[in-house]
């Protein structure tokens, strides 16, 4: 495999950052050489530097597609942390569904997965929503899921999964109630797959075309950003909430001390933030402006 060389890790290093925001320091060059090593080699690529150097004149797009692609992480399983699902279920979905009970049609839940990955958390959250809720009918419910990756995000549209991927944190009773046997291993049932969309999205451009979310799962994705890009990521997804919405981050994350618009809270064994109501005085300012 091609090794990357010290003199050049600073130009890839910086590229990759450019692409996705992540900060990789000397001691991922492990990580570079085993998701990139193969398209170098497969490309005949002298380095990594010539690596990049051809993503950056190829006009398609491709080659920095294929990049992004290999250099994001995708490990995900269903109900990764069960935490976070025992939130939504007992505490986050009754609460919200009591507030809006009051209003006239279908009760809406919207809810975001910033980096769905093959989508295995939204679909993890669309089986949530149906042992909770019971009969959706009465519900208007919005789940998008949006990943880096093209091919995640196809995987993740398609919804199936191998046996693999469907033994990671699915019980014997959820896999029979909510998947049907497929030709290339377990397909979500239709209700659950319609209640979902998937759609591309780099959470380091702007994404204010997603609308606004009640809840809003952005797990493990700011580990490897610098604290610049962490800030600016939660502050524009705190510009996403509604007024009363939650952020729900990785359990190893934290925002204490880097966005002091957001309140930690908790509940059982799991934590998640809402925004001060300073800062919510100064979001709806900014509105009427």
């Amino acid at each position: 495999m091609i090794r990357l060389q010290t003199q050049e890790f600073q130009a890839v290093g910086g590229y990759i950052h450019t692409l996705c925001s992540l900060s990789l320091d000397v001691s991922k060059t492990y990580l570079i050489e085993n998701r990139l090593g193969p398209i170098a080699e497969e490309l005949r690529c002298g380095s990594y530097l010539e690596l990049v150097q051809r993503a950056r004149q190829d006009g398609s797009g491709a080659l920095q597609r294929r990049i992004i692609n290999e250099i994001t992480t995708r490990e995900t399983l269903f109900f990764r942390d069960s935490a976070p699902f025992e939130l939504l279920r007992y505490k986050l979905i009754p609460e919200l569904v009591d507030r809006r009970s009051k209003t006239s049609g279908p009760i809406p839940i919207r809810i975001w997965s910033a980096a769905c990955s093959s989508g295995q958390e939204l679909y993890s959250v669309a089986i949530a929503l149906k042992e909770t809720l019971g009969d959706l009918g009465k519900y208007k419910i919005r789940l998008l899921g949006t990943d880096i990756s093209d091919a995640a995000v196809a995987s993740a549209s398609e919804g199936i999964f191998n046996d693999v991927e469907i033994s990671r944190g699915l019980s014997d009773a959820s896999l029979n109630r909510y998947f049907v046997r497929a030709e290339k291993g377990w397909r979500i049932r239709d209700e659950l797959r319609a209640m979902a969309c998937f759609r591309k999205l780099n959470l380091v451009q702007d994404f204010t075309s997603v609308g606004t979310f009640d809840i809003v799962f952005c797990r493990n994705v700011a580990i490897y950003f610098n604290e610049p890009d962490k800030i600016s990521l939660f502050t524009r997804i705190g510009q996403r909430l509604e007024r009363d919405g939650q952020l729900i981050i990785g359990s190893m994350e934290s925002l204490n001390g880097l966005c002091p618009q957001f309140d930690s809270k908790r509940h059982l064994r799991g934590v998640y933030y809402e925004l001060k109501q300073e800062s919510l005085a100064v979001k709806a300012s900014n509105y009427r402006q």
